[in-house]
């Protein structure tokens, strides 16, 4: 079959491969590869790579071209897509008996700036490790400006794309230029040339340090090992997204991302903190990364990789130099190890050093004892912070993974960017049941009954719950017995499951399946609990031993065997997730005759942590071999997470609900004493946290602002399913606003809250900026809508699907008045919806849409709805694109509103078209006060007319402009500004919480 109808037949596969990551580089590199063989001429390159214009249009404009150039053109693309994009689909999209770049165009090399298109693909991954040092030599030889270095490295481009940018840059800037970046690549790679002897060796020493890499991340090495899984098979991204970033920053973010200069706060550092919950799937992303790297398909620019895991490096006593460090826990060379050593000193930027579960290390983060020489020996905690704060091996990149909950100022301050870690997107939910399932048929099945239980769905967004809820999905789905609702009743069923493969023997009549294995639960229980009390995740075969476990106990499947070269003398064991541990260990508290009062007291009251650490009744639940490891420092913040973990497990498993699954397994009174302990805990905890919040400024609301641990609370006690103390807790607490922000609040935690809050006496704003929300936490919190009178969703990657159905739900609700909903991913279709509130609800107050992707026709629908309402007082509208085609239709919607009082529709494109409809508003509205507009594009015309107006008006504070608009104002309407009390200032976003002003 000709290349051109493969091209034609499969025409959306091939968009889905180089589209569906969301990210342009695989577009970009195969259009780089045509450019670099005469394929495609300069102008056809930029034709297909627009800025602005869509991925997917770009992608598709490319397809077209190729096919009007004929098969020869369709077989090379072919070719390139094959190098790009090894792995797709298993297999290559087209084949034939041409060899690779048979039919290339590649003129003779002749002039520098020929070179650079003839070289381009090679040259721009050389570019983008040295952009610094190529752009400091355009500079000092003078065909370079400040401005030129800054329009090549803006911070929304990725590397690659800065390096290309600075190629076609040095192109317009003639010959010289281009000989100065060849030269300096050719200087930069001339510093790496060595002996023949050494190159040999280190060649050899980066092959094992590869194989080494690529044997420990083949293999799923979490939750699921036991299948031997192939990580191809079964990974699917992950949301990652810098803090405080804008809507259109791309939500998966690529390798090269995450270690380039996207988002860097601290030019100085160069630790990259990856954070993200337990179960949202740092280890597998990190892993994906090491096995990228051992095939050439991510982070080229380093030469060596060493990963490491804070979990094993805590079974490491010895102290070490960084040498043995690096050489013993990753991979030792068979020759000429000080020199590869001194290599490694000298190139620290070919180096990337991955530090996973910082949280997971027995010692919290210090920066109290600095070493800066290599080879001085010190504890391993010791160098691996000296190596995150810089004072060892400066500028070896370094990628550290962490709960958020263990990233404090100390640590923050030496970071040069943090990436939270958000778990699966909706999309990525389905894209991992198909992975999962093999046959389609059943996946689809799992699929629509998943979409069917949102609450199930919810679940499904942290990693590890999506593997399990698709592991059992038979004993979830479609059981009969009621869907699971907590996190504890997945578990539960994890366990049951496990057990039921496991087991060949029926059971007897009566026996319950957690009676028959109860030993089974017991040795895991308590092996579990005393590694969670002593921040121990990895096991040695005695510490098995010490707590009964049994080969057939391993057996099971919840023990896998740990892989750390440096234990490759002896077999240990870890859980195959550390909430899997929590988990055991909760059940331990609930079994136990000895866990009593003592550890739900540990559990469920942190500041008793360091007293019941060295408390004789304490060590009575564990057992004598380990009460002389407990530390008797502070526990670390990892440990205390693992400890909340537990504790919530520990309240889902006293619910009412499983008090038959306890019978024959443990004393009911016992049980029952320990449920009553845990409440009357979560309750204190409740009110202490109440008593916590100052008093309010005269004449405002009384505000709460969480912390994370009253989410923990309020999950605790969602798990526990008693409204009883839900209905106590919130009796107690009277605020007007309450407020949690940067919170990790999730679809699971929006339903724990929506559990909880549903029992407040009287409304409350509700603020939950920066989180994760998404559609279905939206559809979570639906419950407790009808106790919000305003609702604050700014950055929660929520989209018009989620809008529909938080409508539909408060239209009904005259109490619900606000919402707030910048920064999110709303197009033209959530405009109806809003349209259709505004026109139903004649109390509605405040609507703000900003930095969206609204345009003019979105404007037009919520004109409609503006002509029908007479109540609306806040519109924010910023950062869309309305253009003077939507500024016309709102100022017509809104030119005699009686209640408009502040408006917003800084950088939307707006003209002076525009700016003269919007001045009627000024001209004619009794109510407004404020008119925000800078950012646009608005004209002399523009700005007399809306001087003109002000002139009638005397109503309005500020009609701000910014200093785009200055130069066009004679001092005379400078002065007329200000008499009428009017302001021009620097570009603000509009953004409420922005009250800076400078007058004229």
């Amino acid at each position: 079959m000709l290349a051109q109808e493969v091209l034609v037949r499969r025409r959306a596969e091939i968009l889905n491969a180089l589209c569906s990551s969301g990210s342009a580089e695989h577009l970009e590199r195969v259009a780089d590869m045509l450019l670099a063989q005469g394929e495609l001429g300069w102008e056809d390159y930029q034709n297909v790579l627009v800025p602005g214009r869509t991925l997917y249009s770009n992608a598709r404009q490319l397809l077209d071209l190729l096919y009007t150039k004929g098969t020869d053109s369709c077989e090379l693309f072919f070719r390139a897509v094959e190098q790009v994009l090894p792995e797709v689909q298993g297999a290559v999209f087209y084949s034939s008996e041409n060899p690779s770049g048979s039919h290339g165009r590649v003129k003779p090399q002749g002039t520098s700036t020929e070179a650079l298109l003839t070289r381009r693909p090679s040259l721009i991954s050389k570019v983008q490790g040295c952009i610094d040092g190529v752009l400091r030599a355009l500079v000092e030889s003078g065909h370079f400006s400040s401005t030129d270095c800054d329009g090549v490295q803006l911070p929304i481009h990725t590397p690659s794309q800065q390096a290309r940018r600075l190629l076609d840059h040095v192109r317009s800037k003639g010959e010289s230029a281009a000989s100065v970046v060849l030269q300096y690549i050719q200087q930069e790679q001339e510093c790496f040339t060595v002996s023949p002897s050494f190159h040999s060796e280190f060649v050899k020493y980066q092959k094992k340090l590869s194989s080494s890499v690529s044997a420990q991340s083949r293999f799923l090495s979490t939750y699921g090992g036991t299948s031997h899984m192939p990580l191809d098979d079964i990974y699917t991204d992950v949301q990652l997204e810098l803090p405080n970033s804008s809507a259109d920053i791309n939500k998966f973010m690529g390798f090269e991302e995450i270690v380039g200069p996207v988002g860097t706060l601290n030019e100085d550092a160069d630790t990259v903190l990856v954070s993200g919950e337990a179960g949202s799937g740092k280890s597998i992303w990190l892993q994906r990364l090491h096995l990228h790297w051992t095939r050439g398909a991510a982070v080229q620019d380093f030469l060596l990789l060493f990963p490491f895991s804070c979990r094993r490096l805590n079974s490491e006593h010895r102290d070490l130099s960084v040498q043995e460090l690096l050489f013993q826990h990753c991979c030792w060379p068979d020759r000429e190890q000080e020199e590869i050593f001194q290599f490694i000193l000298d190139h620290p930027h070919l180096v990337l050093l991955t530090f996973d579960g910082l949280d997971e290390l027995k010692q919290s983060f210090s920066d109290e004892h600095r070493i800066c020489c290599p080879s001085q020996r010190a504890p391993v905690h010791v160098l691996l912070f000296n190596l995150i704060q810089g004072s060892l091996m400066k500028g070896v990149r370094k990628i550290v993974t962490s709960r958020p909950e263990a990233v404090g100022p100390a640590l923050k301050k030496h970071l040069s960017k943090e990436v939270h870690l958000k778990g699966f997107s909706p999309s990525g939910i389905d894209c991992f049941v198909r992975k999962h399932h093999g046959d389609p048929n059943e996946a689809a099945k799992v699929l629509e009954s998943l979409h069917a239980d949102t609450a199930l769905l919810g679940l499904c967004h942290s990693p590890v719950l999506c593997w399990i809820v698709s592991q059992c999905h038979k004993e979830l789905l479609g059981c009969g017995e009621g869907s699971p609702q907590t996190v504890t009743d997945v578990y539960l069923v994890i366990l049951q499951h496990f057990f039921q493969h496991h087991n060949t023997l029926k059971s007897g009549i009566g026996v319950s399946w957690l009676q028959q294995n109860l030993e089974t639960v017991l040795h895991l229980g308590k092996l579990a609990f005393e590694g969670i009390s002593n921040s121990n995740y990895i096991f040695s075969v005695t510490d098995l031993e010490t707590c009964g476990v049994t080969e057939s106990d391993i057996c099971i499947g919840f023990l896998i065997q740990s892989k750390d070269m440096s234990l490759a003398h002896s077999i240990c064991y870890e859980f195959l997730h550390i909430t899997m541990q929590c988990f055991f260990a909760a059940m331990s508290v609930i079994l136990s005759s000895n866990a009593g009062r003592p550890a739900i007291l540990r559990l469920f009251e942190p500041q008793e942590m360091k007293k019941s650490l060295n408390n004789a009744c304490f060590r009575g639940c564990l057992s004598s071999s380990n009460t002389q490891q407990i530390s008797e420092e502070h526990p670390t913040t990892g440990e205390k997470t693992n400890l909340q973990i537990t504790a919530t497990f520990v309240s889902g498993l006293l619910s009412q609900r499983y008090q038959k699954l306890w019978l024959h397994c443990s004393s009911s009174v016992l049980v029952e004493k320990k449920a009553k302990q845990v409440a009357r805990y979560l309750s204190k905890g409740m009110q202490q946290h109440f008593r916590s919040i100052p008093q309010p400024v005269q004449g405002e609301k009384k505000s709460m602002h969480a912390m994370p641990e009253f989410v923990w609370l309020i999950k605790c006690i969602y798990e526990m399913q008693e409204s009883r103390i839900a209905k106590d807790a919130m009796s107690k607490l009277e605020v007007g606003h309450l407020k949690l922000t940067y919170c990790n609040i999730g679809p699971v935690e929006c339903t724990a809250l929506a559990y909880v809050l549903q029992h407040l006496k009287s409304p409350v704003g509700l603020q939950l900026d920066n989180n994760s929300v998404g559609d279905v936490g939206v559809e979570q919190l639906l419950p407790c809508m009808h106790i919000c009178n305003s609702l604050y969703l700014r950055n929660n990657n929520i989209t018009d699907e989620g809008i529909r159905k938080l409508i539909d739900k408060v239209i009904h609700l005259d109490s619900f008045q606000k919402i707030a909903l910048f920064n999110n991913r709303l197009t033209d279709a959530c405009t109806q919806h809003f349209s259709y509130l505004l026109k139903t609800r004649q109390n509605f107050l405040s609507l703000r849409l900003g930095n969206n992707n609204i345009t003019a026709e979105g404007a037009k629908q919520l004109a409609e709805g503006l002509k029908c309402n007479n109540s609306l007082q806040y519109l924010g509208l910023w950062g869309n694109r309305i253009g003077d085609e939507g500024a016309e239709a709102l100022a017509k919607a809104l030119q005699n509103s009686k209640s408009i009082v502040w408006l917003s529709l800084v950088g939307n494109g707006v003209g002076s078209t525009g700016a003269c409809a919007l001045s009627n508003i000024i001209r004619n509205s009794p109510s407004l006060e404020d008119l925000w507009l800078t950012e646009n594009c608005i004209t002399r015309t523009g700005v007399e007319s809306l001087i003109q107006a002000l002139k009638h008006n005397d109503h309005v504070k500020s009609n701000s402009l910014s200093t785009r608009e200055r130069p066009i104002l004679s001092q005379m309407y400078v002065e007329t500004f200000c008499m009428l009390g009017c302001y021009i200032f620097n570009p603000c976003k509009g953004d409420e919480t922005c009250n800076v002003h400078y007058k004229c």
